[in-house]
């Protein structure tokens, strides 16, 4: 976004002017993250989360081409490479567990950058595409991270890669063709180790790319920030360099504490103890489980137990399960209401922290939980409200919802009111 006071970048030294006019990369950054990206002032730590995002995607770049010049992408010596990478190779250890545990620092910091888009409004006009862009982003994510799942072909690596392959099934017609081809046979072996090793490798990189369009979409219309209310004069923004690379780098600092004291102090603490065992189709595990990050979609894969008339109870937990992801979609079209942040809507700040929220976190518990009862039936439950708040709460809300008055401006918000205050449905 470019705002009539924004610095422009005027290089004063002979090599950048030259550079300058043969390839614009100086002007590039300085416009991106420099003085010449002017964002609001009034960012709480929330927005810290996109920067964090990008540290991590970067992290698990980094350690998987370093994991990947020592893995072998074949069921009969694929655990074992990993396990020497882990003993024998030097600093191998750390590339492991920085890796697997980088996963989880990556979705921690998604989910909470998501949730801070549902609270706020980010995904309201004119971020439509910032917003559709990060949903691509995160089902790019939840691919890459299932193919690494399966890379270690411990017991949960394999039969996590036969329950979740076998999906496929479950669809009309395609469902068995897809899922044979998919794998490259009738059940994970090695033309699907290679498979997924090489997508795996792979898809980093496209979400590198995606990601690029998403930082390139949201330069357009500009950061959304707590108020939902857009800029009006230069006293809303500051610039981003240094202001918020400032306060992106005490966000850093925290997460690299946090990190760290994973990867040093509880390297396995978010793992299966089942996958130290190598695969083995002969015995299958006495309780199989994704890892955590994909436990809400899988709860709500298995809250359908009964058949639909004609529609078989597998069939509809695909369905859903897919479909409680891609409902983000449609999210800046469900919610047609004026004011974009939480903060300013009484009604629908209720139900977030009050049914979104506990609902994620009944998913969070029961998708890790045996498939019995009564996890079984809370899992329907919080499915049940889970689809009711995007499909029906929402829009519901949005059309009958009377708001707070917003503030006149960005500024006002952060210094005060003052007798220009506007009212909520104050176009914005």
């Amino acid at each position: 976004m470019s705002f009539p006071w924004a610095k422009q970048y005027t290089p004063s030294h002979p090599f950048m002017k030259w550079m300058d006019e043969r390839l614009p990369l100086p002007r590039l950054v300085f416009n991106a993250v420099g003085s010449g990206y002017e964002v609001p002032r009034n960012l709480n730590y929330f927005w810290n989360f996109g920067f964090l995002a990008g540290l991590c995607l970067v992290l698990q770049i980094v350690t998987g081409i370093v994991m990947a010049m020592h893995y072998a992408s074949n069921t009969a010596v694929a655990f074992d490479s990993v396990e020497m990478t882990v003993r024998d190779v030097n600093w191998g250890w750390l590339m492991r567990y920085a890796h697997a545990n980088g996963a989880s620092a990556f979705f921690v910091v998604i989910y909470i950058h998501i949730f801070r888009g549902f609270y706020f409004g980010s995904y309201k006009a004119p971020r439509e595409m910032v917003w559709l862009l990060g949903v691509v982003i995160f089902l790019l994510m939840m691919a890459t991270a299932f193919m690494g799942y399966v890379l270690p072909w411990g017991q949960m690596s394999f039969w996590g890669a036969k329950v979740i392959t076998g999906l496929f099934g479950a669809i009309p017609l395609v469902g068995e063709p897809l899922q044979q081809w998919l794998l490259g046979g009738f059940a994970p072996d090695n033309a699907a180790l290679n498979r997924f090793f090489s997508l795996h490798y792979l898809l980093p990189f496209v979400i590198l790319g995606v990601v690029i369009l998403h930082i390139w979409a949201l330069h357009i219309p500009g950061s959304s920030n707590p108020t939902g209310v857009e800029v009006k004069s230069e006293s809303d923004t500051v610039p981003f360099y240094p202001y918020y690379v400032a306060k992106d780098g005490w966000a850093i600092g925290v997460f690299a504490i946090l990190y760290c004291a994973m990867v040093f102090f509880f390297p396995n603490a978010l793992g299966h103890p089942d996958n130290y065992i190598p695969a083995n189709p002969m015995s299958t595990p006495a309780h199989i489980v994704p890892e955590w990050y994909f436990w809400p979609f899988y709860a709500i894969l298995r809250a359908f137990t009964q058949d639909f008339f004609f529609i078989p109870a597998k069939l509809m937990g695909v369905l859903a399960m897919f479909g409680a992801i891609l409902v983000w979609f449609f999210l800046p079209w469900l919610d047609k209401s004026p004011v974009r942040s939480g903060t300013y809507r009484p009604l629908y700040k209720k139900f977030f922290f009050f049914g979104l929220l506990p609902a994620m976190a009944v998913l969070f518990y029961c998708g890790g939980a045996p498939a019995a009862e009564p996890f079984v039936m809370l899992s329907q439950l919080a499915a049940l409200y889970y689809f009711a708040h995007f499909l029906i709460i929402i829009p519901i809300v949005s059309a009958i919802e009377k708001p707070k008055p917003l503030p006149f401006s960005i500024t006002e918000s952060v210094l005060g009111s003052d007798e220009g205050a506007a009212l909520a449905p104050a176009a914005h």
